[in-house]
């Protein structure tokens, strides 16, 4: 038995022993439960907030506060001298922080090794760390199934197991504090949360716990890098599996980088998804439509020529020229015009009308002013309840039509705007209209597009009541394409 002064632990003010000799059975002073587990366990109980451990309902506040705030900072010390966290959901978690439990351990440990006392008192005295051993290696679950457990416990409303224990919480806290300060101090944009390795990342840093060394420069440069490649390797072993029993499509997506190189990215699609093989300089023969199919051929012998069930590349005049040499050497392959660049061109030939061509080079060419200057943008979004006019496509045309449908929403507003006393005492009033016409160009994929078109007929007819001498012209654009 241990004598008042060893009794350092401040729940034993609040909790007696059932047994003199068991220093694992408690009584509690307020409530009268009987828990076995230590003094610890008398802790966890009258703090409240631990899911094996019932809370203490007779416990006083102060009490409460007082038992937690030594727990706190056990826990702080714990944690400075590098030593594993706890784990409250488990059922004998920390049975050896009691200080009576260890000062016991001492005095027997001395009545057993009188030789060796000095080695002994050292030990004894301080705690020796939990630490991983080479089977935690083998048996750490691994950190994509526990998220995604995580995940379903989440979908079915399952309470988390530390969600009312204000210590984790306060741990959390302090590692966000600390990841978001990097994020910000790094400039990495918020979305990278939001991105599924991060959550295995996140757990597998706390799986290995306190005194994790950061990586390296080298290490995340170099070392990581080569495996990450050689991982990715592995995954596509078994898209190239797919290629064989489904077939493949070939994509060529060109597009012209900062210094004005022609650049095609050569992208392989399967059932299992899409995967990138290879970029290639094009600039000096872009327009040569016997050099696109030579290159297309190579990638097509590359790749598997038995495999391949056609090549997508948009329907500029030499990739037509090229996708119809390729169809002529294999029967069994078919060439095929890009969605997204063909609707592009359909915008583009259905604004060369007359009538329309005058609409739409007017609309794009206020939209412009209007985005070329930031104060009459302000004024513009205080009409418009914040709403922009822009509405970015798939495509260069698309985005243009897209944005006249955002003026015509919006034409009472910027009507509104410019008979406003804030617009006739502005400069641009009084100033003759510059105006110019800014796009941009971008050719992502499209998928569906026939149906999508079907829709858009059936819409145009409908708008003119059916009355097909207000819309032939633009079918005939639509068809053709």
């Amino acid at each position: 038995m241990t004598s008042g002064s060893n009794r350092k632990d401040p729940a034993w003010q609040y909790a007696h022993l059932v047994e003199e000799n068991n220093l694992n059975k408690f009584e509690c002073n307020f409530c009268g439960k009987v828990s076995n587990g230590g003094v610890y366990r008398v802790k966890q109980h009258l703090a409240g907030g631990y899911r094996n451990v019932t809370a203490c309902p007779k416990c006083p506040s102060h009490v409460r506060e007082e038992i937690r705030e030594f727990m706190s900072k056990k826990k702080t010390q714990k944690e400075e001298i590098n030593m594993l966290p706890d784990f409250n959901d488990m059922d004998m978690e920390d049975e050896d922080e009691d200080d009576d439990v260890i000062e016991i351990n001492v005095n027997q440990h001395r009545k057993l090794t009188s030789s060796s006392q000095g080695s002994s008192k050292s030990k004894s005295k301080s705690k020796t760390p939990k630490r991983k051993g080479p089977m935690d290696v083998y048996f750490t679950p691994n950190p994509e199934s526990v998220v995604k457990n995580r995940k379903d416990q989440a979908k079915g409303k399952q309470t988390k197991i530390d969600a009312n224990d204000p210590y984790k919480k306060e741990m959390r806290a302090r590692a966000l504090q600390r990841f978001a300060r990097w994020m910000y101090d790094a400039g990495i944009p918020f979305n990278a949360v939001n991105y599924e390795s991060f959550g295995p990342m996140i757990e597998a840093i706390g799986q290995y716990g306190p005194g994790m060394k950061p990586p390296t420069y080298h290490e995340v440069r170099v070392t990581q890098l080569k495996k990450e490649v050689k991982h990715t390797e592995d995954l596509m072993k078994y898209h190239k599996e797919d290629c064989a029993k489904y077939g493949r499509s070939i994509m060529a997506d060109g597009w012209t980088d900062k210094r004005g190189r022609t650049l095609i990215n050569f992208l392989v699609n399967c059932p299992r998804g899409t995967m990138f093989v290879e970029s290639v300089d094009a600039s000096s023969y872009s327009k040569d439509g016997q050099k696109l199919f030579e290159l297309l051929d190579k990638f097509v012998e590359k790749v598997g020529k038995e495999n391949v069930v056609q090549v997508i590349t948009d329907s500029a005049a030499a990739n037509v020229l090229a996708g119809r040499f390729l169809e002529a050497k294999y029967e069994h392959l078919y060439w095929t015009p890009c969605a997204a660049h063909c609707l592009d061109l359909m915008f583009e030939d259905i604004f060369k009308i007359p009538r329309l061509k005058k609409t739409f080079e007017r609309g794009i060419a206020a939209h412009g002013y209007i985005y070329n200057r930031p104060t009459l943008l302000n004024m513009m979004r205080r009409f418009t309840n914040l709403k922009n006019l822009i509405k970015p496509a798939k495509t260069r045309f698309a985005t243009a039509f897209l944005t006249l449908s955002r003026m015509h929403q919006q034409k009472n507003n910027l009507r509104k705007m410019v008979t406003s006393e804030d617009w006739t005492s502005s400069k641009w009033a009084k100033e003759p209209q510059v105006l110019r016409l800014v796009d941009t160009e971008k050719k992502p994929p499209m998928g569906y597009i026939y149906e999508a078109m079907d829709r858009a007929k059936e819409c145009i007819a409908s708008s003119f009541d059916h009355k097909e001498e207000k819309y032939n012209e633009i079918f005939e654009i639509i068809d053709k394409r």
